[in-house]
């Protein structure tokens, strides 16, 4: 008899996602949402939250939102104390703030470590607990970068951070492993968003980012989503405390 294939429906489950707002988050929550999951979006802009979510119900799928600054680590409790169980989060909230290393500022340091690692630690504390109490297992994935794994000038600060959350994750496969929770990264190379536009307008950087990358392109936001609801779903059920490079080669070298 032929083996079966994991399926990579995500029917029956619930989702989270932070940062859903737009850019990667958007595309993780309605990837999530195609594959059948009820997915809630998470973010600071309600406007932008409630379009999201009108998109993804005309388009066929069920999903709500809250109203969340995730550095706000009260808040960030009291919305998701009475939230339902989620067997998927995906924590994509993120920034970055490139500049030389001699131009940082302390301001610069505190924005990107509070959203990008103190942020994303407190979001998997808060709804590992829920899940472990549960005892369903589940998945939690956080968008990280190629630059989690390598360096890159006027990124430091960045660097930082996402290596950080690689070391983070590989912590938290061990320690939720034993409760079925696995715990992955997803690490894209640039992609083209609004967070990314203000950059490929400068002179000469989008012919530097190709040069790096084996596929000759950047990233589009459509490049993520089948990596989201791959992890998300039984087709990697032997996959935690993995980084999923979606860098088009930059780290083959």
């Amino acid at each position: 008899m032929l083996p079966q294939t994991p399926p990579f429906s995500l029917n029956g489950k619930s989702a989270l996602v932070t940062g859903a707002g737009r850019g990667l988050g958007l595309a993780a929550a309605a990837a999530l949402a195609q594959a059948g999951a009820d997915v809630t979006l998470l973010a600071r802009s309600r406007d932008a939250l409630a379009a999201a979510c009108a998109e993804i119900d005309d388009a066929g799928g069920r999903s709500r939102y809250l109203c969340v600054d995730v550095t706000d680590a009260a808040a960030l409790d009291a919305a998701l104390r009475d939230a339902p169980d989620f067997d998927i989060v995906v924590n994509s909230a993120g920034t970055n703030r490139p500049k030389a290393l001699v131009d940082v500022e302390d301001a610069d340091i505190d924005a990107v470590f509070d959203l990008n690692v103190k942020a994303a630690f407190r979001l998997c504390r808060t709804v590992s607990k829920k899940m472990i109490a549960a005892g369903k297992g589940g998945s939690i994935i956080t968008i990280s970068s190629q630059m989690g794994h390598v360096g890159s000038p006027r990124r430091t600060v960045y660097c930082a951070s996402k290596h950080a959350i690689e070391g983070m994750s590989k912590s938290l496969a061990w320690e939720l492993g034993p409760h079925g929770i696995r715990v992955n990264t997803v690490c894209p190379t640039f992609v083209e968003t609004a967070f990314t536009a203000d950059m490929f307008r400068e002179p000469g950087f989008r012919e530097w980012v190709c040069s790096k990358i084996a596929l000759g392109r950047v990233g589009r936001i459509e490049d993520i989503m089948g990596a989201i609801v791959f992890l998300a779903s039984d087709a990697s059920a032997l996959m935690t405390g993995s980084a999923l490079m979606l860098d088009g080669g930059w780290t083959a070298v």
